[in-house]
């Protein structure tokens, strides 16, 4: 393990372990700021999946408020991921036998959190929770609020690392965006096959996070395809209103869909490089190595299987 990440895995723990501390014994929240579970709407999936256009769809209707990435399922996700072999010891701050009470710490942080942040909502309407980035922890969130609503957004990981890697290049969006922020890499491009490997491992633990979450949700729950919405968006989005039981006019639904089209984006937003791409499944065949297509699959074998039958 790289020292900057064991640092920065120390950093998370003893934050993680001060809260967990704190909320020790508090017995299930039902509530937090007046935000209710039910209200919550999780969108997992993987970045660059579709999920911030189904956010900007959901949230132009009125009545639901966009909560952009709290990282909250990557925060308690990769850390009790990646201390699995601690399992039932008893002093380890995510324990089995103490499951009940950092439940209720997750579910308290985010309805509390909700709450502080859209106070709007307190008498009603929705926050739709983007989350791509902290899927792996998806599972997690879904048992903590069971009563939430989840919609898992799935995409060919091919596809969705090809989009990784352009953001990455020479003039990508993701690059600029980094180094506006600081936090440009002098080294980044040079060792390609481990960037494609890292990414295609970023690709299955949250695709895979969310799909899992799906799978065990006891609350209303959806799981949509980008290729499905790209094809018929009005048809995925009347679908996900309809089985999520949320409210939407017809009309309202047409109007948002129109609204966040791909006609609709400037035409110099879009494109190489930028991060409105290409709107175009398939699209890896053209943009990865064979070594990389190799990698991506290898990586995301059970996935391609089950959604794509590769």
């Amino acid at each position: 393990m790289p020292i900057w990440e064991s640092r920065a895995t120390i950093r998370i723990a003893r934050k993680l372990r001060a809260f967990l501390d704190l909320r020790a014994g508090a017995p299930p929240i039902a509530g937090g700021g007046g935000i209710e579970a039910g209200n919550i709407v999780w969108i997992f999936g993987a970045g660059r999946s579709g999920t911030t256009w189904l956010r900007d769809m959901l949230c132009s209707v009125e009545g639901y408020s966009p909560w952009e990435e709290p990282l909250v399922g990557r925060l308690f996700g990769a850390f009790h991921g990646d201390n699995a072999d601690k399992g039932d010891a008893p002093n380890y701050i995510l324990s089995e036998r103490h499951r009940a009470v950092w439940l209720a710490a997750i579910r308290g942080m985010v309805l509390d959190g909700a709450g502080a942040r859209f106070p709007e909502r307190s008498g009603g309407g929705y926050v739709v929770v983007k989350e791509p980035n902290g899927s792996r922890g998806a599972p997690l969130l879904s048992e903590a609020l069971p009563e939430s609503r989840v919609i898992t957004v799935v995409r060919d990981p091919r596809d969705v690392c090809a989009s990784n890697l352009d953001g990455r290049r020479q003039g990508g969006w993701l690059r600029e965006r980094r180094a506006a922020r600081g936090r440009s890499n002098p080294k980044a491009g040079a060792e390609p096959e481990k960037l494609v490997r890292r990414l295609a491992g970023n690709c299955a633990g949250n695709m895979g996070g969310a799909v899992e979450a799906h799978r065990a949700h006891r609350g209303p729950k959806t799981l949509v395809r980008y290729e499905d919405l790209n094809e018929d968006a009005l048809g995925a989005m009347r679908r996900i209103y309809r089985e999520l039981e949320l409210p939407a006019g017809e009309a309202e639904m047409v109007r948002s869909v129109e609204r966040n089209s791909w006609a609709n984006i400037p035409e110099e937003e879009r494109g190489e490089g930028k991060f409105y791409r290409k709107a175009a499944p398939g699209g890896w065949r053209g943009d990865l190595t064979p070594r990389q297509v190799e990698i991506v699959e290898e990586a995301n074998a059970s996935l391609l299987e089950e959604f794509y039958g590769a």
